[in-house]
């Protein structure tokens, strides 16, 4: 229970909001209009700096009763994104108080920073800016210097916009490194790849920041497989080994970005299912794609692969000329599915290959996890209380959501559809149980009568 003091004080800022919602601007001079925003923004930004300690301590707790990491109950409690909950921890570690081993109070690890966030003198971008500048110095930056530096930009955050403190840091950060020399370890922590989510267009983004070893393998790569008239899905045939032929140089109208695209889906289409690359949960390293034989026969829709992400018909069929990936067939209508009974407890990659169609990823109620990340779990009983490996009774569950089965208090069971439906243990009725159809969209939408 909140304690009366502090639910007094939410329910005084709840009342003053309300109040200032019903304002009518439209009678303030130009200078109230001013006064008004910037106490406002200061007070949004004491909001963010309450919610990013609420967030860095409840990372500091136990809280595996509710659901696992910190930042996944923390996310599904308030509806935000993990990685937005993550973020806030992150952001926070720097800024907050700390203790020795003896109990007695220290200072944080950023002061100047902490104590202008504090005050409501910094947004979010200002503390961004300072730590990406922090976290950018080469490691033999002595403490003082970075200290120094620390305090200096805080300062200068409360005069300054987010953009103007960038480009302070950046002539600062010039100042104490003008030969731009950085170590191995300083590009390697610098490394980094991250895909976008697919837009509705089934088309994804990325960023690459890669290391001078990685560039040298793409550079060698590139300059064979995205040469003109190389890899072109234009052509009937594309050229994948030799050299192509002139006119097949001159027809080629790719820009050079098209180009090198074509080339890296040429080299990993020829690396997938090579046994050199070992397996992945029982499988090959390949492609899973789950459709239906309706939309093969029809050849409109989309297969969805064990990463969850959606491919036109168009691009199965074109794939499924090549070998090494695996194709799930369904009715579409009936939904009908192998029985592949198995005695032992750990699923066969037949059964594995089903759940990508069936489930195509975890079965907990808002989990985003895809089939290729999830395990396999007995949903009705578990093997170790004498359940089967039957096709009937398994289920996809990422590893934090099975865990919470194992030693969380939650139960799982089949319903007839055939669908996971998660109980939330006894004790903690507030958590909320039930289907996940996060990866089924296409039951909600309106049936076609045609089909």
């Amino acid at each position: 229970m909140l304690s009366i003091a502090v639910g007094e004080a939410l329910d005084a800022i709840d009342a003053a909001r309300t109040t200032l919602a019903k304002l009518d601007l439209s009678g303030l001079t130009v200078a109230e209009l001013l006064e008004i925003a910037a106490r406002c923004e200061k007070d949004a930004r004491h909001d963010d700096v309450i919610r990013h300690d609420l967030s860095h301590e409840l990372h500091q707790r136990d809280v595996s009763e509710l659901g696992g990491a910190a930042h996944k109950v923390l996310a599904d409690w308030l509806r935000i994104t993990p990685a937005e909950a993550k973020r806030r921890a992150r952001v926070t570690e720097p800024l907050a108080p700390r203790v020795t081993l003896t109990g007695e109070p220290m200072a944080p690890h950023q002061p100047g920073t902490a104590a202008a966030w504090r005050a409501g003198g910094l947004d979010r971008e200002h503390v961004r800016v300072i730590q990406r500048f922090l976290g950018d110095l080469p490691w033999d930056v002595p403490g003082p210097v970075r200290e120094k530096s620390e305090e200096f930009l805080a300062e200068h955050a409360v005069l300054l916009r987010p953009d103007q403190l960038a480009r302070l840091a950046d002539r600062l950060a010039l100042e104490i490194n003008p030969d731009g020399e950085f170590s191995d370890e300083d590009r390697a922590r610098k490394r980094s790849f991250v895909l976008s989510r697919q837009r509705p267009d089934g088309m994804s983004e990325a960023r690459l920041s890669v290391t001078p070893e990685l560039r040298s393998y793409l550079e060698v790569v590139l300059a064979k497989f995205a040469k003109p008239g190389m890899c072109n899905p234009a052509d009937q045939t594309a050229v994948i080994d030799g050299e192509p032929v002139p006119a097949q140089i001159e027809g080629d109208t790719r820009t050079m970005g098209q180009r090198h695209h074509d080339a890296l889906t040429a080299v990993l289409r020829s690396t997938l299912g090579n046994p050199k690359l070992g397996q992945h949960n029982g499988l090959p390293v390949t492609v899973i794609v789950s459709t239906t034989v309706q939309e093969l026969q029809n050849k409109t829709g989309h297969g969805i692969t064990g990463g969850g992400s959606m491919l036109p018909i168009t691009d199965v069929i074109r794939m499924a000329r090549h070998s090494y990936h695996y194709l799930a067939l369904f009715d579409g209508v009936t939904g009908q599915a192998l029985w592949l009974g198995r005695s032992k407890r750990i699923a066969s990659a037949d059964q594995r290959i089903v759940l990508h169609a069936k489930d195509r990823g975890c079965t907990a109620p808002g989990c985003t996890v895809p089939g290729y990340n999830a395990q396999v779990h007995h949903a009705a009983k578990d093997w170790s209380d004498g359940g089967a490996t039957n096709i009937d009774d398994l289920g996809f569950a990422c590893p934090s959501d099975n865990q919470l089965v194992e030693t969380g208090g939650w139960t799982t069971r089949k319903l007839p559809s055939g669908d996971t439906e998660w109980i939330p243990p006894p004790h903690l009725p507030f958590l909320s149980g039930g289907v996940n159809t996060y990866h089924h969209p296409e039951r909600f939408l309106p049936k076609d009568p045609q089909t």
